[in-house]
């Protein structure tokens, strides 16, 4: 399958933009994204991005035009010149307060990094996106650790003395935009790692479960009110993922939708976060994500033509991401985990709660911020995650539950992680917590909490549960199965997240069960080509 996870500069040609390599002697030529662990493009040995770094022009007199590649952090009184290819706003998702407005920057390198207004500065600079402009004095603040839209380690942050204004005529053509795309393989390695947001081009299999023909129309009404539509989207031969845009997105995607005049086949969307829901990997915009179809711009334009080429693959059904996680017993799982050919899948497996393991602590301590388990430092707790950079951290406790479980075929120990404890026991692992040290105030900090009788009052319940085969699994490092969510009982599978509604299928209850033998219908679940979705659309 062809890759995606390039870095595709649009160079400007006056008023049309057409695709094309960067000079070879520029370090961001069309590089692969995912050539270091932490997911950076390579950068050139003289590119002074290290933080570390102090550069004759983090210090440059006013006047000195400088280039993306030489920003450092700091304050500068460089010039920069760049083309604003995309602002939008920065809010505090719980209080919606506004934080500021954010762009996404563009040199005559083809370098891109990210800029940022704060809120009491917004207003003060005319900003429109598509223009070529001139900043002098500027801040270098450290880029993001998560949910980044460029490479760079810095931001140009527009402080108290930045002159900024339009540049009429530059002497070197900028580019009008930066694509960074990721293949299937790399967002389902990337999932729920809140890490850097990258951009996905395919073709549109379903629009909100319609399958698309020449007389689509799509229900306006319907996607204003719940705010988000689903698009089920295919990349060349690989497999289908449902697509959610939300709010600007939705309302953006609808706009060009009837644009055409006809019926786009296909999407392009930018900055996309994979993640995880009921098991099946799915792609959602954020704030800083744009909608382009069939001729927008020239990665759409190539991927049509592609298209337009290859309709046999176009309208093949390779729909295994968007299944439901298949209903297995525990024999049936543990049959698939033995299978040499088996991968990392997700099941649904009903069973009965034996007893919760009570040899170990049930919880754990994580950091506050990231989640990621905190250790005890010299004075204080520490985040154990290297990206996420606090020196000091609020702990808070976290589900790290092992129960065993049992059907009619066989027994198991399943470890409970996260949100997942809270939906077997309908309280949060800090509150459970809390409610020891209040009941006991000589305990000390370090004093082991028992398992809670919340816990404890699970015992004996039959629960459906999502689980993980995982790479640990397969590899016989471990027995114990992952949870990732607990259904409540006699309940459909949801497909939800805290950001997603239910409203991403259509209730339909799990498939029952094969006529294969166990190991089959694990292995069968997990490679199936058509889903119940693409059934659903041929049958209207």
């Amino acid at each position: 399958m062809k890759r995606l996870s390039k870095l595709i500069p649009m160079e400007s040609t006056g008023n049309s933009s057409v695709s094309g390599d960067r000079k070879a002697s520029k370090k961001t030529v069309a590089s692969s994204v995912t050539a270091k662990p932490n997911g950076k493009s390579p950068v050139s040995s003289t590119n002074p991005m290290n933080p570390n770094t102090v550069t004759a022009l983090s210090s440059a007199h006013a006047n000195q035009v400088m280039f993306f590649r030489d920003v450092s952090l700091g304050p500068c009184e460089a010039e920069l010149r760049f083309r604003l290819i995309h602002l939008w706003e920065a809010r505090n998702i719980y209080t919606k307060t506004l934080l500021g407005k954010e762009m996404l920057l563009i040199d005559e390198e083809g370098t891109v990094i990210q800029g940022f207004v704060p809120a009491g500065r917004v207003g003060t600079f005319d900003l429109v996106a598509g223009s070529v402009y001139k900043l002098r004095n500027f801040f270098g603040s450290r880029n993001k650790t998560q949910f980044s839209v460029a490479d760079h380690i810095a931001i140009v942050s527009f402080s108290w003395n930045s002159d900024l204004s339009v540049f009429e005529n530059p002497p070197v053509l900028i580019p009008e935009d930066r694509f960074r795309f990721h293949s299937f393989e790399e967002f389902m390695a990337n999932s729920d790692s809140k890490g850097d947001l990258y951009d996905y081009v395919g073709h549109m299999r379903l629009v909100n479960g319609q399958t698309l023909t020449d007389h689509t129309v799509l229900d306006e009404v319907a996607i204003t009110k719940k705010r988000h539509l689903c698009v089920h989207v295919q990349t060349h031969d690989g497999p289908v993922m449902k697509l959610y845009l939300w709010d600007n997105a939705a309302s953006e995607f609808c706009q060009k939708f009837k644009s055409y005049g006809r019926t786009p086949h296909v999407l392009l969307v930018t900055t996309v976060n994979p993640k995880h829901l009921g098991g099946t990997l799915c792609l959602t915009s954020v704030s800083s994500s744009r909608v382009f179809m069939d001729d927008d711009v020239q990665p759409s334009k190539d991927y049509f033509e592609w298209l337009s080429s290859n309709t046999g693959i176009a309208n093949r059904i390779a729909a295994e991401v968007v299944a439901k996680p298949e209903a297995v017993t525990l024999e049936e799982l543990f049959s698939y985990i033995k299978q040499e050919a088996s991968k990392v899948a997700w099941f649904e497996c009903t069973a009965t709660i034996d007893d919760v393991v009570q040899c170990s602590s049930w919880y754990y301590v994580s950091c506050g911020g990231c989640n990621s388990k905190a250790v005890k430092g010299p004075t204080s707790l520490m985040c154990n995650n290297k990206k996420c950079e606090k020196s000091e951290v609020t702990g808070v406790p976290q589900y790290l539950t092992k129960i065993s479980v049992y059907d009619k075929s066989e027994q198991a120990v399943f470890v409970i992680l996260g949100n997942a404890g809270k939906e077997l026991t309908g309280k949060h692992a800090a509150e459970l917590v809390a409610n020891f040290f209040e009941s006991n105030e000589g305990a000390g900090a370090d004093h082991c909490v028992p398992v809670p009788q919340a816990l404890l009052d699970t015992i004996g319940q039959t629960r459906k549960f999502i689980v993980k085969v995982s790479d640990h699994n397969l590899k016989g490092k471990t027995h114990t199965i992952t949870v990732t969510k607990i259904l409540p009982p006699e309940a459909a599978l949801p497909a939800t997240s805290d950001d997603i509604p239910t409203t991403m299928g259509d209730g339909s209850a799990p498939s029952s069960g094969f006529g294969d033998p166990a190991g089959d219908k694990a292995r069968k679940a997990a490679d199936s080509l058509e889903s119940d979705d693409a059934k659903r659309s041929k049958s209207g």
